[in-house]
């Protein structure tokens, strides 16, 4: 997309008087035109607004996106989430908790929501209204838009989604309805128990339609081309940046409990430049990995945090040879996942034999969905080499050569030579070679089917066993490895809305025994579940960490 040229504030000041948006320069408070703001302190950065007080945080893969509706990666959600609110936000806990919601009231079948917003604006001044919703999650499933996160909207329950989704019906047939500026009413095809909770993801964001048009290919791509309703307005980004910078938003409806002048996000992709620019005051909050979680997890500042990723390795059964059940067992039970968290990762992440994860969802039974399930595709040399033996005699041939796309952070380069090394030492015969690229890609390219082996991440966005489940459906968009199993769909198909969703322990049950299918298939090859060794100044406190979702909040935090 085209970066936008930053429109001249006078051009937005006479906009602004005859009540016009604008794709260009915002207003950061009521009456101020310039990227600064002239009610800050003169404590603050000048050019940024951002004080001593701003909280500067790591990150190790770029933001892709700041489209609520074409985002796809945790890290783009976080910085959008911070920038944009929704319907609904979570609290402390991961409760759902209301946001622009102000009034919210639900028929008795659970089928309809009437949600009166509160007063609300965008940074250019423009009241945030019930259109802003229509028009985003019309866009959500619009096929010619193609988002990759179009299915949550059929997740979410919403009336005629997957059909709209599909192409089967009009876009002004999803059960979403602006009943005036401040009514949204919302139409479900079945109950969903965790509705509130998921419209706190940032794909259902709203978006101004007006501004939206006027900035056209280039929305999303810069300041002047974002709009801000949240705690924070960004001042500084463009695509693939390595810092982005946002300032308090001073018309934020809920202002007064935001106590940071900004946040700074910086890139760093070396673990030891990251921990270089913590000592020397350049980050508030750091993430580390291995040697370097020895070295300071005595440290008073050193946090361990479980968080909700699955980090597995996806086969594109369209390639030959990966098509064979009995090579992917093989290769998936070829490598040390123990020695991976204990001797590389070493930051609290845990063993994934499953794809589901641990912390993910409690059931009716009021269990953790992993307390009592079975594990699945566990390290074993021997049963390895005894299913690779098997395929070998399938399928003819004695030796296989694959490609497995990394992205380029040190510690996924780090798991997949490990990887590497152990599946060529235990599978003589296999070579694995490596090819790394920064993340925006490899998603790309997983997303495309151009690959052959992909080390690839997934977070939960809602907390039901749904969230990863419904990944390997025959036409989800996140079936990266092309495996299709009509009786697996169904099954997840009546979980959503058949007879098994009104039976909420015969859905549970049924969900533990699909996960049993995708693992006895070995659909994907499971690695580790991420924990996170991170790093917090003393001074910093109030920060949200949560395993479902937006993975941290800043909205609460205080920096002393």
């Amino acid at each position: 997309m085209k970066k936008i040229k930053q429109l001249l504030s006078l051009v937005l000041v006479s906009a602004l008087s005859l009540g016009l948006i604008s794709c260009g320069n915002v207003s950061t408070s009521s009456g101020n035109t310039s990227s600064g703001d002239p009610t800050q302190s003169e404590s603050t950065d000048g050019a940024t607004g951002q004080g001593a007080d701003s909280l500067k945080v790591h990150i190790d893969v770029e933001v892709a996106s700041m489209d609520p509706q074409i985002a796809t990666d945790g890290t783009s959600f976080e910085v959008l989430a911070a920038v944009t609110e929704g319907l609904f936000s979570v609290d402390d806990a991961g409760s759902p908790i209301k946001a622009l919601a102000e009034n919210v009231e639900k028929s008795e079948d659970g089928l309809k929501y009437t949600i009166t917003l509160k007063d609300a604006k965008w940074t250019n001044g423009t009241p945030v209204t019930a259109n802003d919703f229509v028009f985003a999650w019309r866009r959500l499933v619009d096929p010619k838009v193609a988002s990759e996160y179009a299915f949550i909207v059929g997740i979410a329950g919403i009336k005629n989604a997957d059909d709209i989704a599909a192409g089967k019906m009009d876009l002004d047939q999803l059960g979403v309805t602006a009943k005036d500026d401040k009514t949204l009413e919302i139409e479900l095809d079945t109950p969903v128990p965790f509705f509130e909770s998921l419209m706190s993801f940032p794909s259902f964001l709203p978006v101004n339609e007006e501004f939206f048009n006027q900035c056209g290919d280039s929305f999303a791509t810069s300041p002047d081309t974002i709009l801000c309703n949240g705690p924070f307005k960004i001042t500084s980004y463009e695509p693939a940046a390595t810092t982005i910078e946002l300032v308090k938003n001073e018309d934020y409806w809920d202002a007064g409990a935001v106590s940071l002048s900004g946040i700074k996000y910086q890139v760093i992709k070396d673990a030891q430049q990251t921990m270089l620019a913590y000592q020397n005051g350049d980050l508030d909050v750091a993430t580390l990995s291995g040697e370097q979680v020895e070295q300071f997890q005595a440290d008073s500042e050193f946090n361990n945090i479980m968080a909700g990723y699955l980090w597995y390795i996806s086969p594109n059964q369209n390639v030959a040879g990966l098509e064979n059940e009995n090579l992917r067992k093989a290769i998936a039970m070829s490598f040390d996942k123990t020695a991976i968290v204990n001797n590389i990762l070493k930051d609290g992440s845990i063993v994934a034999d499953f794809a589901v994860p641990t912390l993910l969802a409690t059931g009716p039974d009021g269990k953790d969905f992993r307390e009592g399930s079975k594990t699945y595709l566990s390290y074993d040399k021997a049963k390895a080499l005894e299913y690779f033996e098997k395929a070998k005699s399938e399928l003819g041939k004695d030796s296989f050569a694959y490609t497995m796309i990394v992205e380029d952070t040190e510690a996924a380069q780090n798991v997949a030579q490990f990887i590497q090394a152990e599946i060529q030492t235990t599978l003589p015969g296999v070579t694995i070679n490596l090819e790394v690229m920064p993340k925006k890609n490899r998603v790309e390219r997983l997303q495309d089917g151009t690959f052959e082996l992909g080390l690839t991440r997934w977070g939960p966005d809602y907390a039901d066993p749904m969230t990863y489940l419904d990944m390997w459906t025959t036409d989800s968009s996140n079936n990266y490895g092309f495996w299709s199993n009509p009786d697996y769909d169904a099954v997840i198909q009546s979980a959503k809305k058949g007879e098994l969703a009104l039976d909420v322990e015969k859905r549970w049950e049924a969900l533990k025994e699909a996960e049993g299918v995708v693992m006895d298939e070995a659909v994907i090859f499971p690695v580790y579940q991420k924990g996170n060794a991170v790093m917090i100044k003393s001074n910093v406190s109030g920060i949200e960490f949560h395993s479902v979702g937006i993975n941290r909040v800043f909205k609460n935090t205080t920096k002393n």
